[in-house]
């Protein structure tokens, strides 16, 4: 290793102790004068690993690590000044595939106000304290010091952006999900599929028990593909269906190998050798390859489709097209809220929108209505028929459907009385004055409709308040505000009965998903609502006293986007791994029925599953680790097919190797998910301690095993996760994690149903939400400004920012904005004038309202959900809740800062270390 500089052997004061309380001595100016530097690594072997020493450093900055100096100390020379005077070492290009940045060190010393007398160690004396000097007041940390996401994001962006990413090879590390690349499948998986916590796992479980790193896939086995990317190939694999191995059951793919001529293949997840099918056999080339491989898919793709027998199919029987069904809450607060009209008018244009195979004209999903209050109203909508019909069920205890034939209809054939009936139904109930409403036997009857009609199907139920009438599955209002951060707040998220788990069990049996659509003005029970959508593979969207001229674009364009997005029915999927590993949990929107199949009434393109594994014996290092995901499903056109996703990974005995190889993004959406799930048995306080308590060891390890030596002084963090302390924080003080008397119980159920089938983009932007300056000159790949880092000191007065979180988007007006902005974009002289009731912004003909219109677009079309629009001026009554998501800063209820929560972990650290 190579000495440090000598202008480092000077002795540096290191700080007290942490104080046991994180928020206290916080509140200081940052100090200035912090300056950053660089140190090359002295070898090739360890390429180099962040850190930050955090609290103060008694020697220099190791050679390999990227420090943060204090005030006045010379810096090391800039690293492209040092690349020559090291030998032996290499730092290949930033644009290398699975490259990783080098690592860093951050060393801002800083004193912290301790208990005690004054005169006290790291106690400031008061001025006037007699026969004693004044000490220095304590400084605070830099924020520019600490680990950015912003620059991890922009780097990347930098240094990876726009190239293409080949999937060859094992454990490559693609970009972060927040650059834009483009994806050739070259035998392994497309990371728009699957991404993965780590992509070089540990070769034992007692490596992988002591960094603490888990093992997990956030798999989203339908996800859109961008312009350029071509979607995976179908494949007819004849009478006899796919080819599998004859012991574990998996499907051939690139990485099984042929052997004797052609005439067996190995698996690759069991090793066990298949004899190869005579009608499947092809000989094989110089290098043991099938030449017919590239006209094959399933050998030479990481993901494609086979077209499946009827062995794949229930009863042996080909599946008939599934139904769309809606049913509408016809209540008194329903026609009340407008929606009803809003919903019936908009019907009769996206009807025309339901999805379709890409071969196919015209949809052949079949549709049906239902209305309801305390009873429920099908209609006959046969196309012999002038107008509909309509036949009332009042017993709701044991509901039944009266009609087999007419209630799904094909839409071109029954459209004439599918569209009278819709300009009826406002009117019928118009004056209804029916306060009372039932849920469960209206899913019920659904379920009866799909099993006569022998299909799977989708429903969209729209539903207005707690459903007390007496029926199954009644409810009560069971919202104890005093609940919250006890023990007993738990309660609260879980449901009121198991009542609706049998319910979701029944429509997974009959492959019904359920959507639900909330316009509630009080307490609905989200968290027992729900339980049927989560189960099913559904989605919940909700809008809190909903009006139709503000919220009624929202509610359109969500309904829209819902009703048109690829969708598959009846699915199961299974994941199989190679010897070594096997899939343990599984985490999203679906019901597991066993161990090992994961059942889905239905999965669209946004949903994703979040599969952890485990060891289960030791995996060798030469052969590495393989994944075959495999869902098998039916097409909106009827067919069953079967979808295959290979993953190739690598195995490491090194845990440098495994750090280096880590993806902090899939990290903290396995974690979500997984403190969403553990919140339903543990309190508030205790999931905060074991989280916190989790990540500590995973970076204390780091610090122990692979850093190299420095100070106890110095926190030193893994280049791949040097961003975990802020989005560690960022989850602990989420509206849906952390306990709050300002967020109501039904809007944390709400959240926490979203994190449960989030993918890694929404969950990172969720968790960290994104500041853009309305005002910035140059612009990103996307069309955006660079945002700014997510904390206020960042924000000017004389600037706008847009904030979003893939829920809520917020329009930010500074009181020192140009007049001459506000008039072009809101049509008034200042800002105090500006109607923040607007829900859309008003189209005017200039620059200025262009460029703000463009940018809100933008960011609405990168989620697939339409987010809130809120107008916030600074010093408002709206801004402490703008300030609220501002993720760096301290937030409601004593959540921490950025600056107190680093400190924290630096205190856990080095507890753990000592």
């Amino acid at each position: 290793m190579n000495p440090p500089p000598t202008s480092y052997n000077q002795p540096i004061t290191s700080p007290p102790p942490l104080p046991s309380n994180t928020n206290s001595g916080m509140n200081n100016p940052p100090a200035s004068g912090y300056q950053q530097n660089y140190q090359r690594p002295p070898t090739s072997e360890y390429p180099q690993q962040p850190g930050y020493p955090v609290s103060g450093a008694g020697e220099p900055p190791r050679p390999n690590e990227h420090s943060y100096s204090k005030p006045n100390q010379p810096p090391y020379q800039p690293i492209h000044q040092q690349m020559s005077n090291a030998p032996g070492s290499y730092m290949p290009p930033p644009s290398t595939p699975g490259y990783i940045p080098p690592p860093q060190t951050i060393n801002p010393t800083q004193s912290y106000p301790q208990p005690g007398p004054p005169g006290a160690a790291g106690v400031a004396r008061p001025p006037n304290y007699p026969n004693q000097p004044v000490t220095a007041p304590p400084k605070r940390l830099d924020p520019d010091a600490m680990p950015s996401p912003i620059q991890v994001i922009q780097d990347d962006k930098i240094n990876r952006g726009g190239e293409g990413f080949r999937t060859e090879g094992r454990g490559l590390v693609p970009p972060l999900v927040t650059t834009q690349f483009t994806v050739e499948d070259m035998g392994s998986v497309s990371p728009r599929y699957v991404r993965c916590t780590a992509y070089n796992l540990p070769a034992t479980a007692d490596m992988a028990k002591n960094c603490q790193v888990p093992m997990s896939l956030c798999v989203k086995p339908l996800s859109a593909l961008p312009e350029g990317e071509s979607p995976p190939f179908i494949v007819d694999p004849g009478p006899d269906g796919p080819i599998r191995c004859k012991r574990c059951k998996a499907y051939m793919c690139p990485q099984f190998t042929f052997t004797d001529g052609g005439r067996r293949f190995q698996c690759v997840l069991c090793n066990a050798i298949t004899d190869t099918p005579h009608s499947y056999f092809d000989h094989l080339d110089h290098m043991n390859h099938r030449v017919d491989k590239y006209r094959r898919p399933e050998l030479c793709r990481g993901s494609y489709e086979f077209i499946a027998t009827k062995d794949y199919c229930r009863n042996d029987k080909f599946p008939l097209s599934p139904a769309f069904i809606f049913a509408i809450d016809v209540s008194y607060n329903a026609m009340k809220s407008g929606y009803v009209d809003l919903l019936c008018r908009q019907l009769h244009t996206l009807l025309d929108t339901l999805p379709k195979e890409a071969h196919q004209e015209k949809s052949s999903i079949r549709v049906g209505f239902i209305t309801y209050n305390n009873v429920l109203h099908f209609y006959n909508l046969k196309s012999s028929l002038a107008q509909p019909q309509m036949m009332v069920v009042s017993d709701v205890n044991d509901v039944f459907v009266p009609l087999q034939d007419g209630f799904l209809v094909d839409l071109d054939q029954s459209r004439h009385v599918i569209d009278s009936l819709l300009d009826q139904i406002p009117d019928m109930f118009r004056d209804t004055r029916e306060t009372e409403l039932v849920f469960a036997p209206v899913i019920q009857a659904v379920v009866q409709a799909l099993k006569s009609a022998e299909c799977a199907g989708k429903l969209f139920m729209f539903h207005t308040s707690l459903p007390i009438g007496e029926a199954p599955g009644k409810l009560k209002n069971r919202d104890d505000r005093k609940l919250i951060a006890t023990d007993k707040e738990k309660v609260l998220f879980n449901p009121a009965s198991n009542f609706y788990e049998k319910l979701a069990k029944d429509c997974v049996a009959q492959a019904c998903c359920v959507d639900l659509f909330l316009f509630p003005n009080q307490y609905v029970d989200v968290a027992t609502l729900s339980q049927v959508p989560q189960y099913t593979g559904g989605q919940v969207y909700k809008y809190n006293f909903f009006r139709s001229d503000i919220d009624g674009s929202r509610f359109i364009k969500d309904f829209a986007h819902d009703l048109q997005r690829d969708i598959v029915f009846d699915a199961i999927m299974r994941v199989r791994t190679s010897t070594g590993i096997r899939a343990v949990q599984f985490y999203g929107s679906l019901y597991m029925g066993n161990t090992t199949d994961v059942e889905l009434a239905a999965i669209d393109c946004d949903k994703a599953i979040q599969v952890e594994l485990k060891h289960d014996d030791k995996i060798a290092e030469e052969y590495g680790a393989y994944v075959q995901i495999a869902l098998l499903y039916t097409s909106v056109s009827g067919q069953r097919r079967l979808r295959l996703h290979n993953l190739n990974l690598s195995v490491c005995t090194q845990l440098a190797d495994l750090y280096r190889s880590c993806e902090t993004d899939v990290l903290m959406n396995y974690l979500a998910k997984k403190a969403v799930v553990s919140a339903l048995q543990s309190s508030s306080a205790k999931l905060r301690e074991e989280l916190i308590n989790q990540i500590s060891v995973t970076l204390a390890t780091y610090r122990k095993h692979v850093a190299s030596p420095s100070s106890p002084g110095q926190l030193i963090l893994p280049e791949c996760m040097k961003l975990l302390p802020v989005y560690l924080n960022c989850l602990l003080k989420n509206d849906a994690i952390h306990s709050s008397h300002d967020v109501t119980t039904d809007d944390r159920a709400y959240l926490r149903h979203l994190i449960i089938s989030m993918d890694v983009s929404d969950t990172q932007t969720f968790l960290y939400p994104r500041l853009i300056p309305v005002f910035g000159e140059t612009v990103s790949i996307e069309g955006l400004p660079p945002a700014i880092r997510c904390s206020e000191e960042r924000m000017k007065e004389n600037e706008a920012y847009l904030l979003e979180n893939a829920v809520s988007l917020f329009l930010w007006i500074g009181q020192s904005v140009d007049p001459a902005w506000i008039q072009n974009v809101f049509g008034v002289q200042s800002a105090a004038q500006i109607d923040i009731d607007l829900v859309n912004l008003v189209v005017y003909d200039n620059e200025d309202s262009r460029k703000l219109r463009d940018l809100v677009a933008k960011l609405q079309a990168s989620r697939n959900r339409q987010m809130k629009f809120t107008i916030v001026r600074q010093r408002d009554k709206l801004e402490p809740w703008f300030k609220h998501l501002l993720a760096e800063d301290r937030g409601a209820g004593g959540a921490t800062s950025y600056v107190d929560f680093l400190c924290h972990m630096h205190k856990e650290i080095r507890a753990l270390l000592n």
